[in-house]
């Protein structure tokens, strides 16, 4: 055989090898990296990435890749509501005042466009109630925009805003550019001035989180709006994109909100929220691969949570904590007096940590003198301190949607000190003098014989 014929031999066998191992040594290797991958999300969510919360404290109770920026869609259409239920509490808008339609609004608004809309005629007028309604249950987009332009003057000032609020609510990774979450190019050459032609917006599924947390705890009543599940707009039915709601194809019981979303950059996302066993929870899922991912994710979600939290009592409202019952206290006519929680501290743990959780006692410093002890006199309810929780598990406690905020209640004093008078602290102060100078006789007596 000649070197060229040996050298064409071992080649050939070389691909045979190679072409043996792509065919059944690879895979194995793919698919243990597959499996792993998907164990490390216990829920094996379609969603790129999702959190669930607690609605009333934020304590964060599951997510998956809660902090990577993604394109939000009409989920950001929240912070435009959160803007408008403001302006209607300051009283800059009203839900009777009319809005006249531009040409532009009337344009974005066309059906043919693709784009989610209620039809909004060039020159007629429709009150904020009605733009609002189109907007939370139907995801109007031109109605967005008329809302914007109403508040804010135009779109570009609005965006201004939302980007404001953001950084006031706390939010950490966000991105703004315009009212609807739509692509600006979609905006028929109006996006806001400033921002790019191609760009749209984006949050992290924490702040998505966030945004709704806020938008639920500072106005409730939105959820008047965002529970329905259709929209009669001058006579036709529009359906809620929220498909969880009651009557509609994944009703899921005690879901009434919150906002769906989707572009071609952003996937399918949904935020949700829904009150399980008395229990409210908001949950957010980005990024999923179609409509229906997003809500069997969603469920998915609420299921976990509904199976597998309760709100547990850490300490009971006036309930002494051991070792922390008591505090000291100067020139008054007792020396000590008992404290406790004002309230009790409760906290949606998952089943069987319920051990792990315990009571912490924080005393304010500021309160007390340098012995350590408070002055008299002290008044029944005087706040001492706070009791929080301290996770003592071997698992992973999630901590809160804001890392500097934790659940705690006021630590007070449960009865009354009054200030002794001054004859019995100038007797306490003759006693403490003599106590004193005993103690210093027989320390010096007993060094003699040490």
């Amino acid at each position: 055989m000649t070197l060229e014929g040996d050298f064409l031999t071992k080649i050939i066998k070389r691909i045979f090898i190679y072409t043996l191992l792509s065919f059944f040594v690879l895979p194995m290797f793919i698919g243990a990296g597959t499996v792993s991958a998907a164990s490390n999300d216990p829920l094996n969510l379609q969603g790129e990435a999702a959190i669930l919360i607690d609605a009333d404290t934020g304590k964060v109770l599951y997510e998956k890749n809660a902090d990577q920026l993604l394109g939000v869609a009409s989920m950001s259409k929240m912070m435009t509501e959160y803007l408008v239920l403001e302006a209607i509490a300051e009283g800059k808008i009203q839900w009777d005042q009319k809005v006249l339609i531009s040409e532009f609004i009337h344009k974005l608004s066309n059906p043919s466009l693709g784009l989610s809309t209620v039809g909004l005629t060039q020159g007629e007028e429709y009150t904020v109630k009605e733009l609002y309604d189109s907007m939370a249950i139907h995801s109007a987009n031109a109605s967005t925009v008329a809302l914007a332009e109403l508040i804010a003057g135009s779109e570009e000032n609005f965006v201004k805003m939302m980007n404001e609020k953001a950084e006031e609510l706390g939010l950490e990774n966000y991105h703004f550019v315009n009212s609807t979450g739509l692509n600006n190019s979609d905006m028929l050459g109006r996006h806001p001035a400033g921002t790019d032609v191609n760009d749209e917006n984006k949050m992290t599924a924490r702040d998505t989180a966030k945004l709704a947390y806020h938008l639920l705890k500072d106005y409730p009543e939105v959820l008047d709006t965002a529970s329905q599940s259709e929209l009669n707009f001058r006579g036709t039915v529009y359906k809620n994109f929220n498909w969880m709601l009651p009557g509609l194809i994944f009703e899921y019981a005690g879901v009434d909100g919150l906002k769906t979303g989707s572009t071609k950059f952003a996937g399918y996302g949904f935020t949700a929220t829904a009150v399980l066993d008395g229990q409210r929870y908001i949950s957010v899922v980005m990024k999923a691969p179609n409509q229906e991912a997003r809500f069997t994710d969603t469920r998915n979600i609420l299921n976990y949570a509904k199976g597998n939290f309760n709100t547990t009592e850490i300490v009971a409202e006036k309930e002494e904590i051991e070792g922390n019952d008591v505090l000291h206290v100067e020139k008054g006519k007792e020396n000590i007096v008992k404290i406790a929680p004002k309230e009790s501290l409760n906290l949606v743990i998952k089943n069987g940590e319920e051990e792990n959780y315990k009571a912490k006692v924080v005393i304010d410093e500021d309160k007390l003198n340098d012995n350590g002890a408070l002055i008299a006199p002290v008044k029944k309810g005087d706040v001492v301190g706070y009791v929080t929780y301290e996770y003592t598990g071997e698992g992973e406690d999630l901590g809160f949607l804001y890392t500097d905020k934790t659940v705690k209640v006021d630590l007070v004093a449960t009865e009354d000190v009054e200030k002794a008078n001054w004859f019995v602290l100038m007797l306490r102060g003759i006693g403490e003098f003599f106590v004193g100078l005993w103690n210093g006789i027989t320390t010096t007596v007993a060094g003699w014989f040490s």
